[in-house]
């Protein structure tokens, strides 16, 4: 291995906290290599003023750092597992998922204290489909508004009344260390976007590689993240069709939450599957195909 290690990450302040981790973890993995950050912005973070289904979806936040790998200005890649896509660029591979963190979604407000106490017709904000969608199956009568932006911006968004409350992953908040923003919502309430909470770490296929990061990787995190993500493979998902998918481990038993719901909330249609955590990615894989074959061509038109 070379004595330098190159990560390329986006300059979010969660993505940095982010690389900032796994360069402190390899540091101390491996002794007298010198790890070094490449600061990017993503496209994801310069179309502020859109949608992201409508602009080209999630990948947009690794796509710089990816061709920074095949163009081996960087060595490794860190990512925000939900932010990646099932179809990785050639010749790249994730090999190493660190120990996963909380996957639930945090409700936001100053006034409430959840989406029960909501008042009628109240203006929820979020950029995620999946949370609109999951949102307006419960409470048909919010009204919600499109919300993009680090959480400072969200916070002052709320402040000058542009919605009254909105949602951020968990994971973010206890890394950045905003344990006072915290108030999950429960799974049953609001499936989790597959991957969600996990990191992961992207790079040329290289065995060597690999090894070298095998100290960082947890192998009940990447199992789950893998079931999830190939449920979500056999879907085709993408930012355009609200998707929620959950793998869990209790033992050797495995368990798996899937749904999909129509943008508009008023359908959903969703399963759990158990079976041997032996084959927890082949049970991901059969609960997509199953919830594709009763969702029909037309749900993700």
């Amino acid at each position: 291995m070379s004595e330098k290690i190159v990560i390329a990450t986006r300059e979010s302040p969660l993505a940095l906290w982010q690389a900032e981790h796994v360069k402190s973890r390899l540091e101390a993995a491996q002794p007298g290599v010198e790890v070094l950050l490449l600061g990017m912005t993503s496209r994801g973070d310069q179309l502020l003023d859109k949608p992201l289904f409508k602009v080209g979806g999630k990948g947009l936040f690794v796509k710089e750092l990816e061709t920074a790998l095949l163009d081996e200005r960087a060595d490794i890649a860190v990512h925000s597992m939900k932010d990646v896509e099932t179809e990785l660029p050639e010749k790249l591979v994730i090999s190493t998922i660190l120990k996963r963190e909380d996957v639930r979604d945090s409700f936001i407000s100053r006034k409430y204290s959840s989406i029960a106490e909501l008042p009628l017709g109240s203006i929820v904000g979020t950029s995620s489909l999946r949370r609109k969608a999951q949102l307006l199956n419960r409470r048909s009568d919010l009204k919600v508004v499109e919300f993009r932006g680090n959480v400072q911006k969200r916070l002052e968004k709320l402040d000058n009344n542009v919605a009254v409350a909105t949602f951020l992953a968990t994971a973010g908040l206890n890394r950045l260390g905003l344990e006072e923003l915290i108030n999950p919502v429960s799974i049953d309430e609001m499936l989790p976007a597959v991957a969600q909470g996990a990191v992961g770490i992207e790079h040329l296929q290289n065995d060597k590689l690999e090894e070298f990061l095998a100290p960082l990787n947890d192998v009940v995190s990447k199992k789950r993240v893998e079931a999830e993500r190939a449920f979500l493979g056999e879907l085709d998902g993408s930012c355009r069709t609200p998707i929620g998918g959950l793998a869990l481990k209790n033992n050797e038993e495995f368990k798996f939450m899937g749904e999909i719901i129509s943008p508009n909330g008023q359908q959903k249609i969703n399963d759990v599957w158990q079976g041997d955590w032996a084959l927890a990615e082949e049970i991901g894989r059969e609960a997509g195909r199953e919830i594709k074959i009763r969702g029909g061509k037309n749900f993700f038109n």
